[in-house]
């Protein structure tokens, strides 16, 4: 650190450098990002699924009214982690990234294409004087054009990689800890839902807030949970009795 220079004066703006390299306000929105509800990705042969928690902050909280993932277009979804109203914002700009495409060229636009452009957003937020990084992050997942899968999250410093599965949020060290045990690429849809319900279960246990059989007992309404498949290439929501199917089939294994 230069001499005579308090730390604090490299988090005065995002602009500034810090001797080791670092920007403090991106490094301050990574934090951000922590602090949201855990939510993943997860990428398998011929599907996508996306699934974000949700925790009973109040009782008298609407989780209802509450929603954490979202239709960009007809084949690609998003699920993010952080402040929401960036969140918003973001998810509204990808949107329209995503019609203008359509409008311009014929054809939907590709995932990847999608992600770079809200990276790339993000980027600007980091190099101009009088504005702040966004606080979030994203996972976009969905079936190109082409009919490839693709799982891509984007960070609050305008960095975007592929994954076959990620997670974001409070729980993500636990969740991505998992999955690099568990994951495979042959999955199937099933296999995939069964897969993010387990992780979690297991992500929020370890937290040691919660009773296992409570949480199971009300998880359909305490996840959501969207997917895509090869075939269909159209994102939907899985409705919460569905999502219950899949618990009760492997309520066992998440009490174990």
């Amino acid at each position: 650190m230069a001499l005579g220079v308090p730390p604090t004066a490299y988090d005065r703006a995002a602009i500034i450098f810090s001797p080791e390299g670092d920007l403090y306000q991106v490094r301050y929105a990574f934090e951000a990002v922590k602090k949201g509800w855990t939510s993943i990705g997860v990428r398998g042969k011929d599907a996508v699924v996306l699934a974000a928690e949700k925790r009973r902050l109040s009782p008298l909280l609407d989780l209802d009214s509450i929603d954490k993932i979202y239709k960009v277009d007809d084949h690609v979804g998003v699920v993010f982690a952080g402040m929401g109203s960036d969140g918003r914002v973001l998810i509204d700009y990808a949107r329209l990234v995503a019609v203008r495409h359509r409008l311009l060229y014929g054809e939907a636009a590709t995932v990847d294409y999608l992600a770079k452009q809200i990276a790339d957003l993000k980027q600007v937020y980091t190099q101009h004087g009088g504005v702040r990084p966004f606080g979030v992050a994203l996972i976009f997942g969905g079936i190109n054009p082409d009919g490839t899968p693709r799982l891509i999250r984007t960070d609050p410093g305008g960095q975007y990689f592929s994954y076959y599965a990620v997670a974001i949020g409070m729980g993500d060290a636990h969740v991505n800890e998992f999955f690099e045990r568990e994951y495979r690429k042959d999955l199937s849809l099933d296999d995939m839902v069964k897969l993010v319900l387990t992780a979690i279960v297991k992500s929020r246990a370890r937290g040691g807030d919660e009773k296992p059989e409570e949480l199971v007992k009300d998880l359909h309404n305490l996840v959501e949970i969207g997917y895509i498949t090869v075939e269909d290439r159209t994102f939907k929501m899985m409705d919460p009795g569905r999502v219950k199917e899949y618990v009760d089939e492997i309520k066992d294994k998440l009490l174990g």
